[in-house]
């Protein structure tokens, strides 16, 4: 580590590098412990080379964008966390956007329909980056990431560059080929193509500001990673939770929602412990009541085998 340290202040990375740093100021949950050290950067080419040289000294790299859809530990992360900013926005032909993954999903659905193309604009609410929507496959009201992605500039923990098509990335409900990797196996995604169409642009901005409206009627407003587990083949994850009797129950600072139950929202000093209690105890409720298994679609990251649960293969939590 300190040679690695040593070699990143030698390349001028030093100013950046902040050490210890909560990494509940750099999630939505505003949940998740220290990381050894934090860098935030603003371009594509310091992404990829803070990844390879973590991977060359072999120190652990995290990449994260917004924070969205994920939980860390209270123990936070060993090595190095890079907060992903790229955010560049462009057409380079018609048709086509390209974004940095660091740009934020919805920033690119509005500035899609600002110049009136189609095929974004479910996600003008969707909180997120590019990089994790197409890793994820983000979606809502019936639109999702694999209906337009072209394909995805990757860059492979081995330092092999690829541009991946839509089928390389073998898309599922709210899941991908990248996304069902380990996470020290996954490719960090770098940029990434939408194919879009001309719209109308009046319609575009009733379509977003319909969907918007929704969000802001049925989305908690407190502090959450977003939805919490997947639907499953029949039902709403949301609807099952409802049914157990458990909106509003709570374990310490975290709480189901009482305005949307596959909503766990941190109602003020809520740790990733109480979250992860939380999670088991819907999911074994759920499991018992409804005979169904209710799968994560948040991740759980960082030093968990120092707190009281862990997330097995499956991605459920366990005490």
């Amino acid at each position: 580590m300190d040679t690695f340290l040593e070699t990143l202040k030698n390349k001028g990375y030093g100013p950046r590098l902040l050490a210890d740093e909560p990494l509940s100021r750099h999630t939505t949950f505003g949940i998740g412990g220290p990381a050894d050290w934090l860098v935030v950067v603003e371009s594509v080419s310091e992404l990829a080379e803070l990844r390879l040289l973590a991977r060359k000294y072999a120190v652990p790299a995290l990449v994260i964008g917004e924070g969205s859809n994920i939980l860390i530990a209270d123990a936070g992360v060993r090595g190095l966390v890079i907060v992903n900013r790229c955010a560049g926005i462009e057409m380079p032909k018609a048709g086509v956007l390209v974004a940095e993954s660091g740009a934020l999903l919805r920033k690119a659905a509005r500035w899609s329909v600002e110049r009136t193309w189609e095929g974004l604009e479910w996600a003008s609410g969707v909180p997120g980056t590019i990089g994790g929507a197409v890793v994820g496959n983000a979606g809502a009201y019936g639109g999702c990431i694999a209906d337009n992605l072209v394909w995805a500039e990757l860059l492979h923990p081995d330092g092999r560059a690829e541009r991946a098509a839509n089928a390389a990335l073998d898309y599922s409900y709210r899941s991908s080929a990248l996304k069902r990797l380990p996470s020290s196996a996954r490719p960090l995604v770098l940029k990434a193509a939408f194919e879009l169409k001309p719209g109308n642009a009046a319609e575009l901005e009733r379509r977003m500001q319909g969907y918007n409206h929704q969000r802001q009627e049925r989305t908690p407003s407190e502090r959450s990673a977003g939805s919490v587990f997947k639907r499953t083949l029949q039902f709403p994850a949301g609807f099952l939770i409802e049914q157990c009797g458990l909106k509003g129950y709570q374990i310490g600072g975290a709480q189901v929602s009482p305005l949307h139950a596959n909503f766990i929202i941190n109602t003020g000093g809520a740790s990733a412990s109480d979250v992860a209690e939380l999670i088991a105890l819907i999911q074994r409720r759920v499991q018992e009541t409804h005979g169904q298994s209710l799968e994560l679609e948040i991740e759980f990251i960082g030093a968990w085998e120092r707190e009281t649960a862990a997330v097995n293969q499956k991605g459920t939590a366990q005490k």
